[in-house]
């Protein structure tokens, strides 16, 4: 069979430059890919880095759908569709709202595709392709292959260094696998894009030891609960850990405890920011405005504490209640959800009414704090007093975001690439 599996093009944040699409390809349809047996034919196809080909007629098409990318992802299934080829839709919209997206496609995959996906090749290549597929478990760690790399369209991205030691939280992928996934990339340099790199601490604890004598630099995400395991981030900085991803959500100490996150303080993220600083590990805080106890002052607050503890980078993230969640159906019970338009549901739009405050003072405070924060003053108040520290945070602060359309220029010109291996070589030269 000819099979073909569908990127959508993604929406971009007011703040982004074009070249935030070309970070980095789908690991999962990369994985499916891989997946695949040999007797068919597979290609990959990623909106974001080329235009699609619609002028063909494959055996199955299969497209992976987030929110802000349902709507495009439903316009090429219903073009497929309409062309008498058997469509299949899957990632985390559909699995939260299958009957949704079963109006635009053939059938839908319910759950991580890994575990039923040689089933819907056998029933597809037997013209019997069932509406839906359910993969009510995680798919066992051990038998997720090595993506294949080979598929990705050369020079079109700024990274091609990542991998995912894990599957959920704590379903961690053997060392062994993970040891030769590093050796197959053949660099130094590596991103784990896990959502939280120590769900298994044990597993991490040992994790580590392995990956010591390799000489890495790398980065990941990790959970605030790290500050309970500080022998852990002594071997994260003796492996190679540059900076850590941390989910801290709020400092407004109402809004930690509106989110359940108990174990979140503000005091305790201070304690933590300090060990990583410490260590010579820089701070990627990741921050969420619009909660109901928010106020316009938590702006002005929140940007005070980032420079005052010399935070490195932030992510920000307006409130997005998304469908198919509780918080959806709070803010819809309540009257609050105030647009509908799934391609808006990236965190960067207000689609919901605040509490506290008007949904302009929340966009507009959430466009000020990038702003502000990334501004020239802000980012030498913040230089780190680590001598490690100094020349990376520059580089990533004044390259990577003061100068983000000058790099979207040069990727359009086809040298993304070339961006990449310069970044990954300077960051793993720098001390």
């Amino acid at each position: 069979m000819k099979i073909k599996l569908i990127q959508p093009k993604m929406s971009l944040r007011p703040m982004d430059s074009e070249f935030k699409r070309l970070m980095s390809p789908s690991l999962s349809l990369l994985v499916l890919a891989a997946l695949t047996p040999k007797e068919h034919s597979i290609i990959i196809e990623d909106e974001n880095a080329n235009l699609l080909n619609l002028e063909d007629s494959p055996d199955l098409v299969g497209i992976t759908v987030n929110i802000d990318t349902s709507n495009r992802g439903y316009q090429i299934a219903e073009y497929y569709r309409k062309k008498k080829v058997p469509v299949i839709l899957g990632g985390i919209h559909v699995s939260a709202n299958p009957e949704e997206a079963l109006q635009f496609a053939d059938s839908v995959c319910i759950g991580e595709a890994e575990n039923v996906w040689l089933d819907i090749l056998s029933d597809v290549s037997l013209g019997q392709l069932k509406p839906k597929y359910y993969s009510t478990k995680i798919a066992d760690p051990s038998k997720i292959p090595i993506p294949r790399w080979s598929l990705t369209p050369s020079g079109k991205y700024l990274y091609t260094n990542i991998i995912v030691a894990s599957r959920g939280c704590p379903f961690n992928r053997p060392i062994a696998n993970v040891l030769e996934e590093i050796k197959q990339l053949k660099t130094k340099h590596v991103m784990f894009i896990d959502d939280n790199l120590i769900g298994d601490i044990g597993w991490t604890r040992a994790f580590l030891e392995e990956i010591k004598p390799l000489g890495l630099k790398w980065n990941a995400a990790v959970s605030a609960n790290i500050l309970n395991h500080l022998d852990v981030l002594d071997q994260m900085q003796e492996s190679g850990c540059q900076s850590l991803f941390i989910g801290f959500e709020s400092i407004n100490e109402q809004s930690i405890r509106s989110v359940q996150k108990f174990q979140n303080k503000r005091e305790n993220y201070e304690r933590l920011i300090h060990e990583l600083h410490k260590r010579g590990i820089m701070v990627n805080a990741s921050l969420v405005f619009g909660f109901d106890h928010d106020s316009p002052q938590v702006f002005q607050n929140t940007l005070d504490w980032l420079v005052k503890n010399k935070v490195e980078t932030m992510t920000a993230h307006i409130l997005t209640p998304y469908p198919g969640t509780i918080l959806y159906e709070r803010f819809f019970s309540e009257g609050r959800i105030v647009d509908f338009d799934l391609s808006h549901y990236n965190t960067a739009n207000v689609v919901f009414s605040p509490k506290q405050m008007s949904q302009k003072e929340l966009l507009e405070g959430y466009l000020w704090i990038y702003k502000e924060f990334y501004s020239f003053k802000n980012i030498f108040k913040r230089i780190p007093d680590h001598p490690k520290q100094k020349v990376p945070y520059l580089l990533f602060s004044l390259i990577y975001r003061k100068f983000g359309k000058l790099i979207s220029k040069i990727a359009s010109f086809g040298f993304m690439s070339s961006v990449g291996r310069l970044a990954r070589k300077l960051s793993y030269h720098i001390e």
